[in-house]
């Protein structure tokens, strides 16, 4: 048996610095800029330029799609790029200086200052003309976040572990979206009082500052690396397309397949959940806020303990005894907590319960499923799949499930007034359950792929 391999104090620093940060930034891209462009952008424009400007689910959608797909494009052209120039530090540190930057620029976005800055007077050209910057800067901010975090951050993690380490690596990594959605969501509780801009340009530059602590912090991880010999750009660009590649690494491509089915169920709903939660079931921060207690708080703090030593304890067991036990419990998981989020559509509590189970699935599955695709990612050439990884992990899920879930949100839509009089609509519960039905197809690549195992052993 291999000798379990232990990460420096430095690795686990910079590994949870700019694992936590990166996923705070994603998370406030994933869940506020939609709620951005429905509360702010769309609130307040008159029902002429609501009417005669896109449709605010499709601007939603669009955003989302355009996003994963400059997301997938920087990370094959930077994961190659980190791999010729034998380095990842000066990828994710001045990577995330820029997209700090970046992200503080949505706090000077708003109908008036786009009206101002492109002499616009008519209100469905001005509406239409704000939305459309949200989306190019939010592809602009992509860029930089999928330089920094997708593309070097995430080769940079594959460099420093190996097989004996990684599920653990994983588990921590999984607790960092958790920890970020629980940050954003107490921030998010801040939004009405400070409002988006403070709120963009206080988050972009935390993110910024994490970059330049990064300079200082961050060992390049292939320094004692053989770097694969270069081929011309365009060949490595290609590389993970060609059939022999996909023959020759068949087990990463049946994981990649999983994980892509797991993340297109994930975005049917959660690209809406917050609008939701705020105009279908009534729920905002302030109520969550004015309901809370000692007694609640203690409560919360022991939980959030538990779920962490969980999480690590569970990623450890995985390392021990193997990954492939706890495959079938992650989704079984996953389907059901969804199942029960969409029959609580009266209930918070019913509606946490839900999501709580959701999210234990989702944390085993992406405890699994991270550690294999790093597990079957050939060393020499971590950079190059990345962007391969890209286009399962976040382009098709991003471009599918948003497309799916605004098309049952539509169907099973809630219309209510607004304070401006005009008339909008809410996605409903019935989003959950496609979901679930989605993420049952996750079964079809996890069976041949332990198939495959069981003919090898």
């Amino acid at each position: 048996m291999k000798t379990k391999s232990k990460l420096k104090g430095i690795q686990w620093f910079n590994l949870i610095l700019f694992g936590l940060m990166g996923q705070i930034a994603w998370a406030v891209e994933n869940m506020y800029f939609n709620t951005f462009l429905y509360n702010s952008v769309y609130n307040g424009a008159s029902q002429t330029a609501v009417n005669g400007s896109i449709d605010v689910m499709d601007a939603i959608s669009r955003m989302v799609a355009f996003s994963a797909f400059t997301a997938v494009v920087t990370t094959f052209i930077m994961g190659v790029l980190s791999d010729r120039f034998n380095s990842r530090k000066w990828f994710i540190s001045i990577g995330y200086i820029i997209w700090g930057i970046i992200t503080a620029c949505f706090g000077f976005i708003t109908r008036d200052n786009i009206a101002l800055l492109f002499s616009l007077q008519d209100e469905v050209k001005i509406l239409t003309a704000t939305v459309v910057t949200v989306i190019v800067m939010d592809c602009v901010m992509t860029f930089m976040g999928s330089t920094s975090n997708d593309s070097a951050f995430n080769a940079w993690v594959t460099d420093i572990t190996d097989v004996t380490n990684r599920a653990t690596t994983e588990s921590v990594l999984a607790l960092m979206p958790v920890f970020a959605m629980g940050i954003v969501m107490a921030l998010g509780g801040l939004v009405g009082s400070i409002g988006y801009p403070t709120f963009f340009i206080a988050l972009g530059a935390v993110v910024a500052v994490c970059g330049i602590i990064g300079i200082f912090t961050v060992k390049d991880s292939r320094d004692e690396k053989e770097a694969h010999e270069k081929q011309n750009f365009f060949a490595e660009f290609i590389y993970g397309f060609r059939p022999s590649v996909v023959k020759k690494h068949k087990n990463l491509y049946l994981s990649l397949c999983a994980m892509a089915l797991f993340n297109i169920a994930y975005q049917v709903f959660f690209p809406y959940i917050f609008i939701y939660l705020q105009h279908s079931m009534n729920f905002t921060f302030d109520k969550l806020l004015a309901g809370l207690t000692p007694k609640i708080i203690i409560i919360a703090a022991v939980c959030v303990v538990v779920l962490v030593a969980a999480i690590i304890s569970l990623g450890r067991l995985m390392d021990k005894i193997g990954k492939d036990k706890f495959i079938y419990l992650s989704v079984i998981l996953y389907i059901a907590g969804l199942v029960v989020t969409g029959l609580n559509d009266k209930s918070l509590a019913g509606f946490g319960i839900g999501m709580l189970i959701t999210m234990a699935g989702y944390g085993c599955f992406m405890i699994l499923f991270g550690a294999s695709v790093r597990d079957y990612t050939p060393e020499d050439k971590t950079g190059m799949f990345q962007g391969i990884r890209m286009i399962f992990i976040v382009l098709l899920p991003m471009i599918i499930g948003p497309v799916i879930g605004k098309e049952i949100c539509k169907i099973s839509a809630i219309t209510y007034t607004n304070e401006y009089g005009v008339v909008q609509s809410a996605p409903g519960a019935v989003m959950f359950f496609a979901a679930a039905a989605v993420s049952v197809l996750i079964l079809i690549p996890v069976i041949f792929l332990k198939k495959g195992k069981t003919q090898k052993s």
